[in-house]
């Protein structure tokens, strides 16, 4: 089931000896093994072993070419006929996993899983959030009593700063130095996403009259207070707040807290700050993780309360969200959130260091990161996990890459109606399709957080500046939610007004309902003022 390319015949013979050997099978049915060569091993010294899991994480899987995939020379024989099998269903394609302490990048060929197969795949990554949630809650209690002194000992304890101000009012602040193309870019990035949320207000109220006499309209009105986490552990994200300052400028949001981790001098990342100061946000709170939820949750000395918390974070501010909005803090928030994930649909033109730097740009976010490719059976798949491998290997976030990719895999599907179907099952919070003539799957496409349809639109566009929302449900949410949108900083009002011909035609019909659901004060609403019993 599992093979190995070599053109060494003693490797060769190796692995059939080990191929008559019992297979341990995972959950999911993936033979696991520990083949002695070829291919990278990690090195017992420390400086080499970040490098080694990630050329593992690529190239230990290895996939029996499918028909109509272009074959290298090395395959031989035996790769070909194992593929034939594949194709008959006799042979499921599982990874190959080197040393254990190794990571690995599974491949599977649907057709051959069976029902139970097909829905595991389905999961992301396990989050244990009820011991997360039973770190969070003493914290978000301690905020809720002591306030700033609460804030300040978990700053110090978690990020090891000392904040004098936890709170500081954005105007009060000098502006920050920024390099001219830095400032350039970021101000590119204000102007796409300012023009794309400000498409979104002509289109939010109505105004209909349902029968003569008879007017129903949906008006808007701004949140008036909201919380903005940006992160600012393993990366600071400046784009985050464009994300979230820009809409919450634009819908007129009065009270506006920017929550960020401070940097180790108590000052505030100076991107940031910048976009802070040109979206208008009101106030700054350097603080991150739960903490940084609870203050502008329940409020605080210095710290505004707010209506409505937004953005991305790791599973402890998540946890916090979550926490606040069923407590009796009165807070709602934009979506859950789990880890970054990205789905990639490829096709045969795709150019493999593309679909790979795609995957890779999610995986670096986090070790609890998943990202999934989705290709036809003429992929071929050996040219993009070569370049994974390659890329992979020289990120300066490496390591963190590493373990994202041991719970991420691919997926061999008969056409690309089978992937958008796949795609569709998963519901990922990235979904990018690098097929030729992308535009005509979009109505097959239903369930994702945000699309990037061609082969020139790589997600981190979506990311930082094309305009549309970075701020996305994971976690298989974006079955059900949206992410955010300038109707995430607003709320709606229906009203509805009658004259007295209004109230003759329709009042009978609304007195006649009452009486059958037994509530006379609400027939006597209308009849009294028809003058009727």
């Amino acid at each position: 089931d599992v093979l190995n390319f070599t053109s060494s015949r003693r490797s060769r013979n190796r692995q059939e000896t080990a191929s008559r050997k019992p297979a341990r099978a995972s959950r999911l049915g993936a033979q696991r093994r520990t083949p002695r060569s070829p291919g990278p091993r990690v090195p017992r010294h420390r400086d080499s072993v970040r490098s080694s899991m990630i050329a593992a994480s690529a190239i230990h899987r290895v996939v029996p070419a499918l028909p109509g995939a272009r074959s290298s020379a090395a395959s031989g024989s035996r790769r070909a006929a194992l593929a034939r099998r594949a194709v008959r269903g006799r042979v499921n394609v599982r990874a190959a996993v080197a040393e254990p302490d190794q990571m690995s990048i599974r491949t599977y060929v649907y057709d051959n899983l069976n029902a139970e197969e097909r829905v595991e795949i389905l999961k992301r990554p396990r989050v244990d959030f009820t011991s997360i949630l039973g770190t969070v809650a003493p914290i978000v209690d301690a905020v809720a009593t002591r306030g700033d002194a609460a804030v300040r000992e978990y700053t110090s304890k978690f990020d090891g700063v000392d904040v004098d101000a936890v709170v500081v009012r954005v105007e009060d602040l000098p502006d920050p130095i920024l390099d001219d193309d830095v400032r350039e870019a970021f101000d590119v990035a204000y102007e796409n996403i300012k023009k794309f949320h400000e498409a979104q207000k002509d289109v939010a109220d109505v105004d209909v009259e349902t029968m003569p006499g008879v007017r129903c309209r949906r008006v808007s009105r701004p949140i008036g207070a909201v919380g903005l986490y940006v992160p600012g552990g393993t990366a600071v994200l400046p784009s985050t707040a464009l994300m979230l300052a820009v809409p919450a400028a634009i819908a007129g949001c009065k009270s506006v807290v920017l929550a960020t981790p401070p940097r180790k001098d108590g000052s505030v990342v100076p991107e940031v700050l910048y976009v802070a100061k040109k979206a208008g946000v009101t106030h700054i709170l350097k603080a991150g993780g739960a903490q940084a939820v609870a203050a502008m949750g329940h409020g605080t000395e210095t710290c505004p309360k707010v209506d409505k918390i937004f953005g991305p974070g790791n599973q402890f501010v998540t946890a916090a969200k979550m926490t606040l909005q069923n407590s009796e803090a009165m807070v709602s928030i934009d979506m859950p959130a789990g880890p970054s994930e990205v789905l990639v649909i490829a096709d045969k033109d795709a150019h493999p260091s593309h679909v790979a730097a795609d995957l890779l740009s999610q995986a670096e976010h986090g070790p609890d990161s998943q990202v999934v490719l989705v290709v036809t059976p003429d992929v071929n798949l050996d040219d993009i996990c070569a370049a994974v491998a390659k890329q992979a290997a020289a990120l300066p976030r490496s390591d963190i890459t590493a373990k994202a990719l041991g719970h991420s895999y691919a997926v061999v599907v008969p056409d690309i109606a089978a992937a958008c179907e796949f795609s569709n099952r998963y519901a990922p919070e990235h979904l990018i399709v690098n097929v030729e003539n992308a535009e005509s799957l979009l109505p097959s496409l239903d369930n994702a957080g945000s699309i990037f349809l061609g082969r020139y639109t790589p997600e981190s566009v979506g990311d930082y500046a094309s305009g549309t929302n970075h701020v996305l449900p994971t976690y298989g949410y974006s079955r059900m939610y949206s992410g955010v949108s300038l109707d995430s900083f607003v709320k709606y009002m229906t009203v509805q007004e009658l004259t007295k011909e209004g109230l003759d035609r329709l009042g009978p019909s609304v007195a006649r309902m009452a009486a059958v659901e037994g509530l006379e004060a609400h027939r006597q609403a209308v009849t009294l003022r028809l003058g009727i019993e």
